[in-house]
């Protein structure tokens, strides 16, 4: 076990998914218990809405186990993948009360951020987790590591594959980003309040027993639906056959599931039992306690209502007036359902609007066009054209974010053929990509291909993919918003065109305004612009500015 305990993310999930190694899994859930059960109870505020979010994610883990860890580098964490899957298993479970909590979550910040320059952790709490969604995967895995799981700069670098140094700029990069992403939610504060108020409280102990209860649960869940879930992947993948493969597995593994869950539950209420024999006499005497203030309570009543019964006239027209508050409570309350109805009309229909406006941009612009938009759905195109479309800058942004979509799908399909392409060749790399097209099952489009090439691993220095070139896309289409993928032996990354083409020039920038400033970052980019002294350095400064005001709107 002690072991157990030096090995990586990474190296666990792989024991776990090739040999169906149960303690290694166990030894997964017990490390990380404690951040999913605190982002999960961040957003459901329920213990017990908690608790199964959390067991729904690791469930989840055990049952993709397989894939996730073909997707991590040897010394990879999961605390990036493990935090998108608690939040959106949460809002799943509170999605249907999101109105009501935005609209009091607002008024709330607009008090909190107008009393208080640092933030107390009731106001952050509520925007902590929605802040975190609108980060970049890279400064998302930074902040979980560095404040959540509580690593050192060394130890975030050994995670995401960068130098201790390094590792502290991208730390304090992304803090920044976060408090940035806070601003704009109306939160105001300093990168050192928000790191403290976060460091103090973003992570509690989940309930004891909690990760003994969700790694049995998870791994029964995991071992009863492996054999369904390869079932299912010869089934076509159309929204009424999702429907249909939905209801076939719910069908076949409900007895399954619901005897593991059966036994995880009855394990967990020995476990509680046995804790709480203890304070159980005090509970006893608290409950006496109640009970007699209860019976006074009620005496008290009783009296009250014997002075109403006698008061018959007053009662009439307390009776009354009840009366009439509950119809203008009904008639207020049909008033909010048909201006909601209306709000939700309206927000459709703008939201489609936005859809044949930027595909229109598209036509318009066919330089912004890639051959990897025919893997694109209609849901990718909703979220790329989710945020106005007001000015050139959110069209720009609106068509990277569909080139990133186009580009995602694909990128799994290369790292499958990479893997064939080495086991058929010593482990060697391909040296152009053209060698890849024979190794895709089923084959793809050769046009897919003409953006991507193998390149040096040099070209993006800090992904770490483990071998001397990579394959990446040969040039952006807009090099301030496109996305820059990289996919080598140890898997896949991503950074962005900007960063990877202006690290060079925009280094002695970044190191001029640190010396003068005894290092801290700057909160607007625009600052680097007196300490840009050539024409490279002041258009990629520019270009930072762009993207920055583009993110802010």
């Amino acid at each position: 076990m002690d072991k157990m305990k030096e090995q990586s993310d990474a190296q666990l999930l792989r024991d776990y998914a090739e040999r169906h190694d149960e303690a290694a899994f166990t030894e997964l859930v017990t490390r990380h218990t404690d951040l999913v059960y605190s982002a999960a109870l961040r957003q459901a505020d329920s213990p017990d809405l908690a608790r199964d979010v959390a067991q729904s994610v690791f469930s989840d883990l055990a049952r993709k186990a397989g894939a996730v860890a073909a997707q991590m580098t040897e010394s990879g964490s999961l605390v990036g993948w493990l935090y998108r899957s608690t939040r959106f298993a949460a809002l799943n479970q509170l999605r249907g009360d999101r109105r009501r909590l935005t609209y009091e979550r607002q008024a709330m910040e607009h008090l909190i951020s107008n009393s208080e320059p640092a933030p107390n952790w009731e106001g952050l709490r509520p925007l902590i987790d929605e802040s975190m969604a609108g980060l970049g995967e890279e400064d998302r895995d930074a902040v979980l590591l560095r404040f959540f799981k509580g690593y050192d700069f060394k130890g975030v670098g050994l995670a995401l594959g960068v130098s201790d140094d390094a590792a502290q700029k991208r730390v304090s990069r992304a803090v920044e980003r976060l408090r940035e992403e806070l601003v704009r939610r109306g939160l105001t504060t300093s990168a050192a309040g928000l790191c403290a108020t976060v460091a103090a409280h973003a992570v509690q102990a989940a309930p004891a027993g909690l990760a003994t209860t969700i790694a049995s649960a998870a791994l029964a869940a995991g071992t009863t639906l492996t054999t369904a879930v390869t079932a299912t992947k010869a089934i076509a993948t159309t929204m009424l056959q999702k429907t249909a493969i939905t209801v076939t597995i719910a069908a076949a593994l409900g007895t399954g599931l619901y005897e593991a869950r059966q036994a995880s539950a009855l394990r967990a209420t020995v476990d509680s039992l046995t804790q709480q024999q203890a304070p159980m006499a005090e509970q006893v005497r608290q409950l006496t306690t109640e009970q007699e203030d209860a019976a006074h309570r009620f005496a008290a009543l009783r009296a009250e209502n014997e002075q109403l019964r006698r008061d018959s006239e007053e009662l009439l027209k307390l009776r009354a007036e009840i009366g009439q508050m509950k119809q203008g409570s009904i008639e207020l309350a049909k008033l909010k359902a048909e201006l909601a109805e209306d709000q939700t009309l309206y927000n459709a229909v703008s939201w489609k609007d936005r859809v044949e406006r930027l595909k229109q941009r598209l036509q318009q612009t066919p330089e912004s066009n890639i051959p990897e938009l025919q893997l694109l759905t209609e849901t990718d195109w909703l979220d790329a054209a989710k945020d106005k479309l007001d000015s050139d800058s959110d069209f720009r942004r609106a068509l990277s974010a569909l080139r990133n979509a186009g580009e995602s799908k694909l990128v799994p399909r290369l790292r499958g053929a990479l893997k064939a392409y080495q086991e058929a060749n010593n482990g060697q790399m391909p040296s152009e990509i053209g060698q890849l097209s024979q190794y895709f099952d089923p084959p793809i489009d050769e046009a897919l291909l003409q953006r991507w090439e193998v390149a040096p691993a040099k070209t993006i220095k800090s992904l770490g993919l483990g071998s001397d070139v990579i394959i990446t896309q040969k040039s952006a289409v807009d090099d301030v918003f496109d996305t820059r993928f990289g996919i080598g032996p140890h898997g896949s990354g991503t950074t962005d065109f900007l960063s990877s083409e202006t690290g060079e020039t925009m280094n002695p920038v970044w190191k001029a305004f640190l010396a003068a400033n005894n290092g801290r970052y700057p909160d607007d980019v625009s600052k680097l612009l007196p300490y840009a002294t050539t024409p490279e350095q002041i258009g990629a400064v520019q270009k930072l500015i762009l993207r920055q005001n583009s993110a802010s709107k």
